[in-house]
């Protein structure tokens, strides 16, 4: 049993590499990117917040697998190529973008005007008022909703797959479909 483990760990921790590559890589692109699209949204510019509200449509109105598929196999028709591991991530950030930026929002929208008026009392200027008194209001209240979408992220990194990447899910059951019957 214990040679079988060893002979199977190389792939496993190749996929394990891969997994939380996208994952980290999604993380740590898509939320600023997620605060961007909210603060989007939230604009006085009509044209700007008609072209976020539609990316959002889109990215949440489709599943990941298919955006997955569209860009690494569709993109190529115009003359966009990817390779398989950036595809990926484009993919996974632009998705987890679009739900970072409507959690974002809504943890923005949530705080009390009164500190808004309060900052400008203090003299902040706006960039000072967000990142001195909303981002850190903003984080507590959007914190459980984030680790919700984190899981999920751990959870789609098997959708990789579909652009030919060999993650920690596909490793182990390449390994089950080829030793099961000698498991028995």
């Amino acid at each position: 049993m214990f040679e079988y483990i060893l002979r199977l760990l190389p792939a496993l921790l190749s996929g394990l590499e891969v997994t939380l590559k996208v994952f980290f890589l999604t993380l740590v692109i898509s939320i600023p990117l997620g605060i961007l699209v909210a603060l989007g949204r939230l604009s006085k510019i009509k044209p700007l917040v008609f072209l976020v509200e539609l990316y959002i449509w889109v990215m949440r109105g489709t599943p990941l697998l298919l955006q997955i598929v569209v860009i690494f196999f569709g993109l190529p028709i115009v003359g966009i190529t990817f390779d398989r591991f950036p595809a990926a991530i484009l993919a996974f950030v632009l998705n987890y973008a679009a739900y970072f930026g409507e959690i974002f929002r809504g943890g923005i929208e949530s705080i009390d005007k009164g500190q808004y008026d309060a900052a400008k009392v203090l003299g902040f200027t706006p960039v000072k008022t967000f990142t001195r008194i909303i981002l850190p209001q903003m984080i507590k209240i959007v914190l459980p909703s984030v680790a919700n979408e984190v899981i999920t992220l751990v959870k789609d990194t098997s959708l990789v797959y579909v652009v030919g990447l060999g993650e920690l899910l596909r490793a182990g059951k390449i390994a089950s479909n080829r030793d099961a019957p000698w498991c028995r």
